[in-house]
């Protein structure tokens, strides 16, 4: 028999000054599960040791952390995401075949939403290898329920570009295509350009738009304001240096 790769989140504190108890960020459900397992495929070996220390604090590992398995995926994927061809993740699940069960595991969140492991996936159905998500905070969906905006049609288009020219139009672009259809548009920056994006989108965006922005999700300092441009513009306050999620609508 097959193992199974199991999509375990991660708390929304990477790279916090604040962690939040992990008890509280993710469900002991699967908690449990992920102290069970001894093989990863991960994003970073060094973050996945850090949460997985974390998980033994609330359920003790059943295999030693010196003696868990951990599997970078590459550099590369990481730059240029790993969801379409020219990656083949097949040899990362090897242990699966075997019979062993597998942890996919990002920095922060739900592995393969916003983040690498999309090809991990593909792999894993291709060897017919079960996949089972496992619930756990996504920043993606909090944001969204949490901004006003639509959320029965919404497109997460990742990083904006950091040249301020491209950047310009491609948030007219997103803007004209959520005014013109009505789909809210997601997208996310690292914690040390949140600020630059969130001067750009309020120097760029029609007043009327709406802007949503969120960080420090599921911590005790939260923030999560939605309001139009032009109020954006009257009484914006700098953000943070914290993850943050964007969300552009009407």
């Amino acid at each position: 028999m097959t193992g199974r790769l199991y999509l375990v989140p991660a708390p929304l504190d990477f790279g916090c000054a604040e962690q939040a108890p992990l008890q509280d960020a993710v469900p002991l459900g699967t908690l449990q599960i992920a102290a069970r397992l001894s093989h990863w495929i991960c994003e970073n070996a060094k973050s996945t040791r850090a949460y997985l220390k974390r998980i033994d604090g609330v359920v003790p590992l059943a295999t030693p952390l010196q003696q868990q398995v951990l599997t970078e995926l590459p550099r590369e994927v990481h730059k240029k995401g790993d969801h379409g061809p020219g990656f083949d993740a097949t040899p990362l699940l090897a242990a699966a075949l075997q019979g062993q069960d597998i942890g996919l595991v990002s920095e922060a969140g739900m592995p393969a939403v916003a983040d690498p492991g999309s090809s991990v996936v593909r792999a894993a159905h291709a060897l017919g290898v079960a996949v089972v998500p496992l619930v756990g905070p996504s920043a993606l969906l909090l944001a969204l329920a949490a901004s006003g905006l639509n959320g029965q049609n919404f497109a997460f288009v990742g990083y904006l570009p950091q040249e301020a020219e491209a950047r310009t139009a491609r948030v007219r672009e997103l803007e004209a295509l959520a005014l013109r259809t009505g789909q809210t548009q997601l997208c996310i920056e690292t914690p040390y350009r949140t600020e630059t994006l969130r001067r750009a989108l309020v120097q760029t965006l029609q007043h009327n738009t709406r802007l949503a922005i969120a960080t420090g999700l599921t911590l005790g300092q939260a923030s999560i304001l939605s309001q139009t441009v032009k109020v954006w513009r009257q009484h914006g306050t700098p953000l943070p240096d914290a993850p943050a999620v964007f969300a552009i609508g009407r």
